[in-house]
This record gives structure tokens, C-alpha cells and sequence, in this order.
């Protein structure tokens, strides 16, 4: 039973606040850092924790009121300048905050949470009784940032960083921290001392090492809230009453006609109606959708901590920068985002950018830059994750692929950069030798890939040695409307999803080579394998397909083999819960009532090159008749 029977309401609201307060004093704290003197971002991380506080009490959470006090009271201390701020001391506050986030894990489950660490509330206490943080700490860490020399001063100009690495667009397997040593070989860094961990309480339940897994356990049950402006919801609200007044008059002009009144004056008001129908259905589209849309800075907001806890873990200086905050992401994306996104700045803080001493010898400043941006571009969203580090070698790449046994060494004798960088992506591959509770495993880039493929988005790596490296995630605006591609096989529609298409071109028999044994197209001096969209779903192959849909995916480029086009439409997804074919997204409705498949090109081809080897796997030969 809920020990918050009655009050569950009560307990949602508080936790949706509480977590937005607590990211918002986490940011404030890593700026506190780099400005202790900041008295305004005291009061307002002082502010930010009074309020939970209250909350706490409120539902009487004795345990959360009596850790949030203690902290109260030592950012008090800091305002009243009786104590200074040191790396240690914000190590343990720190401490202090994630407990607090622990402590809400627990309420989410209707549960009052058990006490902080004996060992953490020992050492807030000694630190307010005026004892030395290293003396009530099991440990005390000193970064060697503190101790590298300065470098050149100033940050990277980033606009510079992306337009002098050169890349191309990148596959999607993988493992996120093999950029690390795929510069140069590794230089080994004195072993940095690490900052205390306070126990874990009793309560705590083990999460997986791919960061951030176990908050979103935490946030599950708000996944089914969304803040929304009110004036979108008037928005909504006025164009709902207007299709309203509209139905009436065309209610009235459909009597009319039943009745035989089909003079001219009558047919134009129809034909007036109808019109404004269709625009008024077209903006409250519009406007329902702009409710799902929410700031991505909600996400962002969380970054800074892991970034700075990491950076203090390894040793290094780090500062995340972020940029376009305010750019609005479907909020059905946001949770799929949350994981990918922490493991790309992990994997930069941990192995993009170098020690403060490899800095130092490079003639770069000791601090390290990684920078979150989000943009909107056109009808996508595009999301950076770039650094300012080491970069990373494509030909060391190729060599650690081929001693994994992930290519061949003909293989890896054919591909480009562009194609090398996908290598890191493969599931496996690592240059890393010994797996820490940071990387290792060859497992962290299959998150960013399953999850950016589930939201039908591309990922295009850039990097230059010496200079950095630049992670650009791409995605649709919304997923609720997917532009496809109408193509026919005989008289069946099928749907492509638009994001996929590049160009159509037709398919001239003559021009068809035999690569291999499969059967290839030149575009552009670029040889392309042609697959035919039959011989993909199984159907018997009746005729010469005619055009070809040059298409690129996250993995690969290949034009699809279709007989004709039916057009380029607006499709409303409608999913295939209980039961989805493979290669079959969902399904759509055509303006006349036809029901159309909606295809997921990467399961057609994964499951229609099974006898494909290397790079072009997954990709079956065309077979004519």
C-alpha cells in the first residue's frame, strides 16, 4: 500500500517540480564553481532548495527534509562567507543533491524514502560544525587541471571546428567511446586521485552503466504529462470554434442542395466552405502539434552535472557549453534522446577531449570544451555534440577494425574517411584494452543507434586530428506526420519515408553492371548497388522496374528499383501495435480511403541481404525477368 494513500496528486505535482528544481540548482552548481563569488546564483540555488524543502514537508518526507536542511544550512554559510568553496566541498554537495535525486526515485514509487548515507550526513554536519572537508571526506581529489600549466587562452571557435573537420554521413552501430584513442596512441596520464563516494543507502537499487538509465526509471510515471502555454491551448481553442461555425454553414449549404437549390450562387458557397474547411483543419494540425512540442533545454538541463562529475572523476577541466536550448523537439522524442545524448558527452569527456597535461603540450588551453547545441533546420531538427580535442585518425581506425576481425584487410583497403569513421560505430569495436565503469564494453553506440533510428534520424560524424571531433544527429520534426514517397509495384502503393529519398532517376537496363555478382548502377562516378523493392518484400518480380530511388540510409546508399510514383504526401502514422510485419513501420490512409504500408527500409534490407559480406551487407542483388 502507498504510504501517500489520498495524496498521489499531490505527490505527482511535487515530483514534477522538485526534479525541475533540482536540475536547475545541479546547473547552477557547476556555474557556481566557475564563479564562487556569484552571490546571486547562491540565493537562487538557495531559493531552489528551500522549495523542495517545503514540498518535502509537506508530505512529511522526513528523511529528504532533514538532508535538504543540512545542505540549506551549508549554502547559508557560503552566502554568509564563513565558508569558501573548493572542489571538495562541492564534491559533497554534490553527494548531497544526488541523494536527493535518489530520495525521488523513492517517492515516485509512493514510498517514503529511507535516510541519506550515515557517512554523508556525517560529513555535511562536520563541515557546518566549521571541520575541514578533507578530514571528513574518505577521500579528497585534486584535478589535474589544478595543476597544468595554462595554455594559449580562449575557447575554440566552434563555427571554424565545423567547417574545417571534413566527414561524411556515418553508420550507426557501435560503440561510443572508441573515438578515444583513434588519434594517436594513447598518451598514460598520471592516475588521477578520485573524489569520495558516499555509500549508497539500502534502498538503492544497481543500474546498468549506460548513464541516465536509472533516472528514467525515476520518471517514468510523468512520461504521460506535458506542460503546455495556454495561449497554444486558446490557439486550439478559437480554430476548434471556428471549424464549428463552419460545419454549421456547410450543414446548411448540404440541406440546400437536398433540397434541388443547386444554383451557381450556391454551389461557389460550397465550394467557399469547403475551402475554408480545409485551411482552418490545416492550422488546427498545426496547432495540436505545436502542443507536443517542447523546449529541448528540459533535457539539456541534466548535462552539465554529468559532465562535470565525469570530468572531476577523470582528471580533466571540462566545461559543456550549451546552445539552442529554446528549440522546440516532439515530446516523444525527449525520452529517446535522454540516453544517446549522455552517451555521446561521456564518451567526449572521457576519451574526445585530452588530460590538461596532453593540452598543454598541444599548445591548447588546460580547459576542454564540449559543446550541446540543437537548431532547427527546415523541417529537422539537428542535434551537435563537438569537442575540441583530439580528433581522430581514420587509418588507426581501419587497423583496429581489421585486428577485431570486424573487416578484412581488403576490405579496409577500400574505404574512405567517411566510411572509416562508421567503423567505430560497428557493434564491438573499441580501441579501448581495459573496460572501466566508464567504457569498454562495445556496447554504448548500439544505444545511440537503436534509439536515433527509432526516431527515424541519421547521425553524421566529422572529425580532424588535433582539432576535434563533431557528432550531428539528425530528426525529423515531429513523428506524429511522416513525409513519404508514394511509389507503385504494379498497382500497390507503397510509402518510403521522404527523409530516406535523395533523388529518382530511371533505371536504364543497359547501364546496369554486375558487380560481384550483384547488380550495380554508376551515379555521378559513385557505384551504387540497385536493389528491387519486389525481390525486398518477396513478391514475384513481373516486370523491369523502371525508376530508381536513390536512397540513403544511416548504413548505406542504394537506389530502390519501383515501377512508378503515385506522389509525395503528408502521412499520419498509424502504428501496428498488435501485430507489425517486419519491414512495415505502420500504415496510412490515402486521401481516397486506400490503406497504405508504411516501410522501414533498414529491417527490408537487413532481412534481404542475408549473403551480403562487408560494408554493403544487407543489400540483395536485382534479379530481372
Amino acid at each position: 500500500m502507498s504510504d501517500f494513500a489520498g495524496m498521489e496528486d499531490l505527490l505527482q505535482d511535487f515530483l514534477q517540480e522538485a526534479h525541475d528544481l533540482l536540475s536547475d540548482v545541479d546547473n547552477k552548481l557547476v556555474d557556481l564553481e566557475k564563479m564562487p563569488d556569484d552571490r546571486g546564483l547562491l540565493n537562487d540555488i538557495f531559493r531552489g532548495f528551500h522549495t523542495i524543502k517545503g514540498g518535502a514537508g509537506f508530505l512529511n518526507a522526513t528523511e529528504l527534509v532533514t538532508l535538504c536542511h543540512l545542505t540549506e544550512n551549508l549554502f547559508d554559510k557560503l552566502r554568509n562567507a564563513e565558508l569558501h568553496l573548493s572542489p571538495e566541498l562541492m564534491d559533497l554537495i554534490m553527494a548531497a543533491t544526488k541523494s536527493v535525486r535518489d530520495m525521488f526515485g523513492e517517492l515516485s514509487g509512493g514510498v517514503q524514502p529511507l535516510p541519506a548515507p550515515p557517512e554523508l550526513l556525517h560529513a555535511l554536519e562536520a563541515v557546518l560544525k566549521g571541520e575541514q572537508v578533507g578530514a571528513v571526506q574518505a577521500a579528497s581529489a585534486t584535478p589535474a587541471a589544478e595543476a597544468a600549466p595554462a595554455a594559449a587562452s580562449g575557447g575554440p571557435d566552434w563555427d571554424e571546428l565545423h567547417a574545417s573537420i571534413t566527414g561524411q554521413p556515418a553508420a550507426a552501430t557501435g560503440e561510443v567511446i572508441t573515438r578515444a584513442e583513434a588519434a594517436a596512441p594513447p598518451v598514460a596520464p598520471a592516475e588521477p586521485e578520485k573524489p569520495a563516494a558516499f555509500g549508497r543507502r539500502a534502498s538503492d537499487r544497481p543500474v546498468s552503466g549506460n548513464g541516465g538509465a536509472g533516472r528514467r526509471v525515476e520518471e517514468r510515471a510523468r512520461e504521460n504529462t506535458i506542460r503546455v502555454d495556454t495561449s497554444r491551448l486558446d490557439q486550439v481553442l478559437n480554430l476548434s470554434g471556428e471549424i464549428g461555425l463552419t460545419k454549421n454553414r456547410l450543414t446548411s449549404l448540404r440541406a440546400d442542395i437536398l433540397a434541388g437549390k443547386n444554383d451557381a450562387e450556391t454551389l461557389h458557397a460550397l465550394d467557399q466552405a469547403v475551402s475554408q474547411l480545409d485551411l482552418l483543419v490545416s492550422d488546427l494540425q498545426n496547432s495540436v502539434m505545436k502542443t507536443r512540442m517542447q523546449p529541448i533545454g528540459r533535457l539539456f538541463q541534466k548535462y552539465p552535472r554529468i559532465a562535470r562529475d565525469l570530468a572531476r572523476q577523470l582528471g580533466k577541466d571540462v566545461e559543456l557549453v550549451l546552445a539552442g536550448e529554446e528549440t522546440e523537439v516532439d515530446k516523444t522524442m525527449i525520452e529517446d534522446l535522454a540516453d544517446p545524448l549522455i552517451h555521446l558527452i561521456r564518451n567526449a569527456v572521457d576519451h574526445g577531449v585530452e588530460s590538461p597535461a596532453e593540452r598543454a603540450a598541444a599548445g591548447k588551453s588546460a580547459k576542454s570544451l564540449v559543446r550541446l547545441e540543437a537548431r532547427q533546420e527546415g523541417d529537422h531538427i539537428v542535434l551537435i555534440v563537438a569537442d575540441d580535442g583530439r580528433g581522430m585518425s581514420a587509418e588507426r581506425i581501419r587497423a583496429k577494425a581489421v585486428e577485431k576481425g570486424l573487416i578484412t584487410e581488403e576490405e579496409a583497403n577500400t574505404l574512405d574517411d567517411r566510411q572509416s569513421f562508421n567503423l567505430i560505430l560497428l557493434p564491438g569495436f573499441s580501441t579501448k584494452t581495459e573496460i572501466s565503469d566508464v567504457s569498454g564494453r562495445g556496447v554504448g553506440m548500439d544505444v545511440v543507434k537503436t534509439n536515433i533510428q527509432k526516431l527515424n534520424g541519421s547521425i553524421e560524424i566529422r572529425s580532424e586530428p588535433g582539432k576535434g571531433s563533431v557528432f550531428l544527429i539528425s530528426l525529423p520534426l515531429t513523428l506524429a506526420i511522416l513525409p513519404v514517397l508514394l511509389v507503385l509495384l504494379g498497382d500497390q502503393p507503397f510509402a518510403l519515408p521522404l527523409s530516406l529519398v535523395r533523388e529518382i532517376l530511371p533505371i536504364e537496363r543497359d547501364k546496369i553492371q554486375e558487380v560481384g555478382g550483384k547488380s550495380t548502377l554508376v551515379v555521378r562516378g559513385e557505384i551504387l548497388p540497385v536493389v528491387s523493392l519486389a525481390r525486398l518484400l518477396g513478391w514475384p518480380q513481373e516486370r523491369y522496374p523502371e525508376y530508381g530511388v536513390l536512397m540513403q540510409t544511416a548504413e548505406r546508399s542504394f537506389i530502390l528499383g519501383v515501377d512508378s510514383f503515385a506522389g509525395r504526401d503528408d502521412a499520419v502514422i498509424k502504428s501496428l501495435e498488435d501485430f507489425r510485419p517486419r519491414g512495415v513501420a505502420g500504415v496510412t490512409t490515402l486521401s481516397n480511403g486506400q490503406i497504405v504500408l508504411i516501410l522501414d527500409m533498414k529491417e527490408l534490407l537487413a532481412d534481404g541481404g542475408q549473403h551480403m559480406d562487408g560494408i554493403g551487407r544487407g543489400i540483395p542483388a536485382l534479379d530481372f525477368v
